[in-house]
């Protein structure tokens, strides 16, 4: 076979599976549709089972997604286990543990001595949620959330932990959440990402887990469905500002001849991966207008941002990207993912969890608020989670002031506000030790199947052809939509 031959083999290739792998992304196809349709700017091929998304009336538009890196202990939060007072500093009893896995870093430990929350518990709103005196904003809003107490995991450390929940698989490389719902759902606004990314400043511990950009990434999806990162200082987001001496005319100018060179290349190789190229240049310029506005809260009332407390002043606080995010809501950003890390708490839980609870409390508090008063919780899945919750039993030295928990995948809590969730109700139980899920369990897919489902997508039919399979965020085991949270 000659260079010629070889080279039309490849393009035929390249362009047949990526054009049907992936649903016929092309710039011109894009165009069109944008001219005609903004919200289908990303159709698929006639007769594609994906073209008929959304497959149900969504009640969600989009997602704003509060992320507690580092695992927050229910069990000082949102899990009241008031007999552990009677059992603390008593041994775990081994018919609770059953011989389950336990991390190395309280697996060779004398003992699994019982550490009782120190913290005040209350019920609050009619619907009588337990919620720890930490929470005193959350509290408020009871019965404004749903709250799960019976999530579970495989994963028992940081990295899978997260990957998991954030691209529905352990292992790195599959697309994020956001990068899934960009892609199935288009965008809204053609002037902003469809999925963008807040990760916040924090004030408890000095160390936190590291967050990878793979997190956000689109994985095997093609790389314009990837969130967009935003920062607090500088540019909003990377490269934004052109250079010195160079005016957005000259810019233009610069980018309408690398499309064309763009546009050549795509002719020789047929790699369809530089059209995603191209729009993200183009995006990136029609962000120099839009970010700048987004990002500017003068036209904030002061009211409003009171609600959020007095953080919200400062960029980069959980407060300011809670603003941030209800900002994005209302210009039709898709999925905004809130990253607050800090929540590991090994020991010195009393040092540190008061202040990461102080970071989010107000602010959660006053996005479901803002979002209510605006109209715009009616369609917006607010949703509060960690990777996985902490253990009963104190990891460390155990005194009656202080602790430290260890990672503990077995059962742990989150919530969700607006969109067609079921406000006001608590879901799922744990046993007395707050160890193992007794009352309908709730599996990281269940809870994946649910967010699609709000969005009205069939989380089975949601697919995407790669290395000869058809991958889903759900993955290949079986999971449920849990419709007891949610409004008939």
């Amino acid at each position: 076979m000659n260079n010629h031959t070889q080279q039309q083999a490849y393009i035929k290739y390249e362009t047949r599976r990526q054009f049907f792998g992936k649903l016929g992304l092309g710039l011109g196809t894009a165009a069109l549709a944008d001219l005609t349709n903004p919200m289908q700017a990303f159709s698929q091929p006639a007769g594609d089972p994906m073209a008929q998304l959304p497959h149900f009336a969504p009640k969600a538009k989009r997602v704003i997604y509060l992320f507690m890196a580092g695992a927050p202990s229910q069990l000082d939060m949102y899990d009241h286990k008031p007999e552990m007072k009677n059992w603390h500093n008593k041994d775990l009893p081994e018919t609770i543990r059953n011989g389950q896995r336990i991390t190395g870093m309280t697996s060779n430990q004398d003992r699994l001595p019982i550490a009782h929350s120190i913290y005040d518990f209350k019920q609050h709103g009619q619907s009588g949620a337990w919620i720890s005196e930490l929470l005193p904003h959350t509290a408020k809003m009871a019965d404004d959330l749903t709250f799960i107490k019976s999530l579970h995991t495989e994963a028992i450390n940081h990295d899978p932990g997260i990957t998991y929940f954030q691209t529905g698989n352990q292992q790195p490389g599959r697309p994020s959440m956001g990068s899934w719902l960009s892609y199935g759902l288009g965008s809204a606004n053609k002037n902003l990402p469809t999925f963008v990314v807040l990760t916040s400043s924090w004030t408890g511990r000095k160390e936190a887990q590291a967050l990878y950009h793979r997190l956000w990434g689109s994985g095997f999806l093609p790389s314009e469905y990837q969130g967009a990162a935003f920062q607090s200082k500088g540019d909003p987001v990377l490269y934004l500002s052109n250079p010195s001496g160079i005016s957005s005319d000259v810019r233009r100018i610069m980018l309408d001849g690398l499309e064309k060179m763009n546009q050549h290349t795509y002719q020789q190789v047929g790699d369809p991966e530089i059209h995603a190229r191209i729009a993200q240049y183009e995006m990136a310029f029609r962000m120099q207008t839009s970010v700048p506005e987004l990002t500017d809260l003068a036209s904030e009332s002061d009211e409003t941002k009171k609600l959020y407390g007095p953080d919200v002043h400062k960029p980069g606080t959980f407060a300011y990207n809670c603003l941030m995010a209800r900002r994005l809501a209302e210009r039709g950003v898709r999925f905004t993912q809130i990253f607050h890390r800090g929540w590991d708490q090994h020991g010195n839980l009393t040092g540190d969890l008061p202040n990461q609870c102080r970071d989010i409390d107000q602010a959660s508090y006053g996005l479901i608020q803002d979002l209510k008063q605006r109209g715009l919780l009616d369609d917006t899945l607010v949703v509060w989670s960690g990777e996985f919750g902490r253990t009963t039993y104190c990891q460390g030295a155990l005194t009656a002031t202080n602790y430290g928990r260890d990672h503990h995948p077995r059962c742990f809590t989150a919530w969700m506000a607006g969109a067609g969730s079921q406000p006001g109700i608590t879901y799922g139980a744990t046993d007395e030790f707050g160890y193992n899920v007794t009352e309908n369990p709730v599996h990281v897919r269940d809870f994946h199947a649910t967010l699609l489902h709000q969005l009205g997508i069939n989380h089975e039919k949601f697919t995407f052809k790669h290395q000869g399979l058809d991958q889903r965020l759900t993955g290949v085991e079986e999971a449920h939509v849990i419709h007891d949270i949610l409004k008939s």
